[in-house]
């Protein structure tokens, strides 16, 4: 019997050749969990905005992996003691951490399960690939968690400088065509080192550190927080929770098997078992353009309204501003919608709705970004740069938006 060779190399427009270390990190990706992320978009629906922005959190995972391969061997060669061991799990806590992501990404946390992060979901996947490969997702799991005594091992999968941010900017960069959000990913791991367990970043690789934190900044504001892409991940929030109404009335909407279940349970972490999991790995985009292709064509106004608009990115109006906008500030617009399309108040809120996003580039709450000091003191990267660039990159922004249908612009806010 010929055996397969499972060191295989994939082609990757970014980095060129990804190699796969191992045969577990081969049996891993061949897994059908991750090859579902070859289905779910890395952007969203922010290739109504950006032509290109296509890629898959397939890509994504693949692409972080490499870089944790190169960060290894980077710490490796500066004295960094990895075992191989300790190697292989961060290569499968690298490639898994996203693997918990539903249908168009962030969006399906608010619907199609209630309020259950997609890391959750991503632990609960790694759980039952563990029992699956008898064991040897343990060390891997236990660094995902942060229960490991090395803490630079969990900073390099999850921190305000991890492989996954350093990864999906240059990614997100390259298919969108927001050149703003291109890091030098290559010299901020060659600038990385270890000590006393902690992962820290050589002073002379500051600037580094700055240009991503500012790439992160303008990454949120053109292509993840940009305005149109924002209205359509609104609406379809807004699409699920209608056919969600519905179908606990008893409405029998079409769609793929997976996904109606979803529609007629209520499911949150607790009720999040074996089966769900299983029917949760069925779940990608294809399930949700499909409804929203067959739900076009339903009798229920709001349900197919809102389903063509994504269908046709015929998008509604969206507004920003730094300003809250009054209680009463859509009231207006809710009144005429109301009447022209013969719905009740209460309906309206489907199509005219307000809120705000926020966007912070560096928290100083969360785990510093630490620099090393030729003095080999250590000290947050806030103390370390410049302080007008980090003070700006560090200030929590809101910004509030209103959302109406275009025809009903000409009224004044």
């Amino acid at each position: 019997m010929t055996k397969i060779n499972k060191l295989k190399i994939f082609n990757d427009p970014i980095y060129g050749f990804i190699s796969i270390p191992n045969e577990l990190i081969y049996d891993l990706i061949q897994h059908p969990y991750f090859q579902r992320l070859r289905r779910i978009t890395q952007m969203g629906l922010s290739y109504l905005v950006y032509p290109g922005a296509h890629h898959t959190r397939f890509h994504h995972a693949l692409g972080c992996m490499h870089l944790m391969q190169k960060a290894v061997d980077v710490l490796r060669f500066k004295g960094v003691e990895i075992s191989s061991e300790e190697e292989n799990a961060l290569y499968i806590a690298i490639l898994l951490h996203d693997i918990g992501h539903g249908p168009f990404s962030h969006t399906m946390e608010k619907t199609i399960v209630e309020d259950v992060h997609h890391e959750q979901i991503s632990l609960l996947f790694m759980e039952q690939l563990n029992l699956e490969f008898d064991g040897k997702l343990d060390l891997a799991i236990q660094v995902f968690k942060g229960e490991y005594n090395r803490k630079f091992m969990l900073q390099l999968i999850s921190s305000q400088l991890d492989m996954d941010r350093m990864d999906y900017l240059k990614r997100d960069s390259f298919y969108s065509g927001v050149a703003e959000g291109n890091v030098n990913s290559e010299r901020l791991i060659q600038m990385m080192n270890v000590v006393d367990e902690v992962l820290v970043i050589e002073e002379k690789g500051i600037y580094s550190v700055e240009k991503f934190l500012m790439s992160r900044r303008l990454m949120y504001w053109q292509a993840y927080l940009h305005k149109t892409s924002l209205a359509a991940e609104l609406i379809l929030t807004k699409v699920l929770k209608r056919a969600k109404e519905l179908t606990s009335k008893g409405v029998l909407l079409p769609s793929s098997m997976p996904l109606g279940y979803f529609m007629k349970n209520k499911i949150d972490f607790d009720s999040f078992d074996a089966s769900n999991l299983e029917l949760f790995s069925q779940l990608d985009d294809f399930d949700i353009m499909s409804a929203l292709k067959a739900w076009q064509y339903n009798e229920d106004y709001i349900l197919s309204t809102l389903s063509k608009m994504i269908i046709n990115r015929d998008l509604p109006k969206i507004k920003l501003s730094s300003e809250k906008p009054a209680t009463d500030a859509l009231d207006d617009f809710k009144e005429r919608f109301a009447k022209e399309n013969n719905l009740s108040l209460l309906d309206t809120n489907y199509f005219i709705f307000k809120g705000k996003i926020k966007n912070q580039a560096y928290s100083k709450e969360a785990e510093p970004i630490h620099i090393l000091k030729k003095d080999r003191s250590v000290e947050d990267v806030f103390e370390s740069a410049d302080q007008l660039n980090l003070k700006s990159l560090s200030k929590l922004v809101t910004k509030y938006y209103i959302c109406f249908p275009k025809q009903l612009e000409q009224i004044k806010i």
